[in-house]
């Protein structure tokens, strides 16, 4: 295993869904290890208070990953910047109900953040990295889509999809020089799980805490992990020779049985 600073200095990565949560983490650990970072997000705000705790390594660029346009619009924008990292970050966590209760509408939108969005930024950054014969892209999954989440279906086969994804194009690109891989966090400690907690204890008439406390039982640490950490594994994937078409379970134990 190499040095992350050997691996990842000097090189551009371009983050999405930067401005806050892992996309925000990975991009400060991608820095830290003398990346240049391109953070991209649908907000100004939170990316640019990324880009601050950065510092001159960073840019910010404006995308909404489910809309082509808007994605091509971003390529065309970073013609000048020689990408060699991608990290598909940006997703949203959709509704928490039964499948029956779920709208098309609610479907569609989680659809199209995490699994449109991943295909369109692949789509649009990978050519010149298959035209170099080099580049890494590291996609951001969940171990929520290898195991049942009762109240969570949109969310988990979105997830489910993105490892197909990841390991069919990494057989795609792998010969040409690209490594392609996933992470699947577990549950991670933030505002967003709270969301979810609060969401779930309304659906079962339960509270934060316990909705909490049942989600982290299936632990094998009994916790959740941090953003850090999965900014870690992140970068530790990048730094593992032959690691291609692989998925990293980062969930304190939670995995699929």
């Amino acid at each position: 295993m190499r040095a992350p600073d050997e691996v990842v200095g000097g090189r551009t990565a371009l983050v999405t869904g930067a401005g806050n949560g892992l996309g925000r983490a990975i991009a400060l650990a991608l820095a830290g290890h003398g990346a240049r970072v391109v953070l991209v997000g649908r907000i100004p705000g939170p990316l640019r208070e990324t880009a601050a705790a950065i510092g001159p390594a960073a840019r910010v660029a404006t995308c909404d990953v489910s809309d082509p346009a808007s994605v091509d619009a971003l390529a065309a924008g970073l013609a000048d910047e020689r990408i060699s990292i991608l990290i598909n970050n940006a997703g949203i966590a959709g509704p928490v109900a039964d499948l029956t209760d779920v709208r098309p509408d609610e479907w569609d939108e989680v659809f199209a953040v995490n699994v449109r969005g991943t295909y369109l930024v692949c789509r649009a950054f990978l050519p010149p990295m298959l035209q170099r014969g080099t580049g890494d892209v590291v996609n951001i999954a969940s171990v929520s889509g290898k195991r049942p989440l009762p109240g969570r279906t949109p969310y988990t086969a979105s997830k489910m999809a993105v490892l197909g994804l990841t390991t069919t194009l990494a057989h795609e690109v792998g010969p040409l020089g690209v490594m392609v891989n996933s992470v699947s966090p577990g549950p991670v400690a933030g505002p967003r799980m709270e969301r979810n907690f609060t969401r779930e204890a309304e659906r079962t008439g339960t509270t934060p805490a316990q909705a909490e406390a049942e989600f982290v039982s299936r632990a094998a640490l009994r916790r959740m992990v941090t953003e850090e950490e999965v900014a870690a594994a992140t970068v530790a994937v990048l730094c593992v020779p032959g690691l291609c078409g692989a998925d990293i379970d980062l969930s304190a134990g939670m995995v699929a049985r």
